[in-house]
């Protein structure tokens, strides 16, 4: 469907449904590339919606998370786990982490803007030469600030 910010990662036309044992989550966007397992991020309101638990987590870290089926255009399938809600973290390169003066796995806050400014603790700094700079936020934590894709935040 379109390039996302973060080099060579995809939104795919593709949609699935996430089906928990109490609910059902229609057309999740499935993002691309491909990868090792399978990962479902969702927000906290997501989880009550799904009737699962879960904990934050570092994406990636699916170990022993929250299992659920992928319902897609090709059929089903049960995941054991990979449910998450992800961990807030910020993707930057190394001259990004030198100018800040931040190393890579470092907690920050963020702060975002008015009307509805908020401070985030426990923020995961990711350096990697291949990120764009970009701060990843769940769907909830963004509407409570009144944040859109584009938004500028301050590490605080």
């Amino acid at each position: 469907m379109r390039e996302l910010l973060q080099p060579g990662e995809f939104a795919s036309t593709v949609t699935v449904d996430l089906q928990g044992p109490k609910g059902l989550i229609k057309k999740v966007r499935v993002l691309g590339p491909c990868r090792s397992q399978s990962q479902a991020e969702v927000s906290l309101t997501d989880t009550f919606t799904l009737g699962i638990k879960t904990e934050v987590r570092d994406s990636g870290d699916i170990a022993g998370s929250a299992g659920g089926r992928l319902i897609g255009p090709a059929g089903s399938v049960d995941i054991s786990e990979g449910i998450i809600v992800a961990r807030r973290h910020i993707h930057m390169t190394t001259a990004h982490a030198r100018k800040f003066k931040l190393k890579d796995k470092q907690i920050v806050r963020v702060r975002t803007l008015p009307p509805r400014s908020v401070v985030f603790e426990d923020v995961l700094v990711r350096v990697n030469d291949n990120y764009a700079l970009e701060c990843h936020l769940d769907t909830d934590e963004a509407n409570a600030c009144s944040l859109k894709n584009g938004s500028y935040v301050y590490l605080s």
